[in-house]
């Protein structure tokens, strides 16, 4: 288990990893082109050139450490135990129009674990951050750390809610799809956003809980950590736990009976069946 002393030398080179990625990608904000995957997810150059520059600071710095990063893959590295996670613009589809919802992530897992996070929000001029058992802070400019924690609410009906979209849901017409529909009517407010930017607004107090039907473990890494030391509540949206970076979804909340509610509601109906339907996320780490 990593010392304090340690994660908080991880935190700080964590830090100056997305906000080095955060500079590069805002210099080429204007007139980026953008491009396909295979999945027909959007990439541009700064997605691939802020990944490269990440990883160049982190094999240089730390080359005994595995990195995962969306655009290259999973480095090869030895055996440390330790793997940072990278996700060099979450939220393309944001940065591609010229709007602000998108951010760097950076996340460090032990063993599977995720021990820090950090959101890096280059378009707002934020940074929220977070280690085990350091608590969750938000940065802006030189102002001194501001300490995060989440806003209490203990039902659905008095909750404000985000969510990044419809995939995999009732709404899309997927079978077996996750009910969010019900969300939508129940919740005293509920809003479509973006991305990270959603779960980081969760971290401040400002909503009550996010959603993210689809994420891929550079997607989730850096937020666990974030929203736990809020004092909130992530697991996928099933309810698990239980290595939930790698869980293929992900729900964040202000606490666990709003939480458990939310699960209920998304899960409402769905049988074992039905889950044949849905698309598989194939990146599964073993327990």
């Amino acid at each position: 288990m990593l010392t304090k002393t340690a994660l908080k030398e991880y935190l700080d080179f964590a830090l100056c990893v997305a906000t080095s990625a955060g500079r590069l990608v805002l210099q080429q904000q204007n007139g980026v082109r953008v491009a396909r995957k295979d999945d027909g997810s959007e990439v541009t150059d700064a997605d691939r050139e802020a990944e490269s520059l990440m990883r160049t600071m982190i094999a240089r710095r730390y080359p005994s450490h595995g990195i995962l990063g969306e655009e290259f893959g999973e480095a090869e590295a030895a055996d440390s135990g330790l793997l940072w996670v990278l996700d060099p613009i979450d939220g393309t589809a944001w940065y591609a129009m010229g709007t602000p919802l998108f951010g760097n992530l950076v996340a460090l897992l032990e063993d599977g674990e995720p021990v820090l996070g950090v959101i890096h929000l280059p378009g707002f001029g934020e940074t929220i951050c977070a280690a085990k058992g350091h608590g969750c802070w938000s940065i802006t400019g030189s102002s001194s750390p501001v300490r995060l924690r989440v806003m209490p609410c203990a039902s659905l009906r008095h909750a404000t809610v985000l969510a990044s979209g419809i995939q995999r849901s009732e709404m899309e017409g997927a079978k077996g799809g996750y009910r969010l529909g019900g969300i939508v009517r129940a919740a005293q407010k509920f809003k479509f956003y973006g991305d990270c930017v959603q779960h980081a607004v969760v971290c401040r107090g400002d909503a009550s809980a996010a959603i993210d039907t689809v994420m891929r473990p550079w997607d989730s890494a850096a937020i666990v950590p974030c929203v736990e030391e809020a004092g909130g509540v992530v697991t996928t949206l099933e309810g698990e736990r239980h290595n939930v970076v790698f869980g293929g979804s992900l729900l964040t909340s202000s606490g666990p009976a709003l939480h458990d509610e939310l699960i209920r509601s998304l899960n409402a109906g769905r049988s074992v069946e039905s889950e044949f339907g849905c698309p598989v996320f194939p990146l599964q780490r073993p327990a």
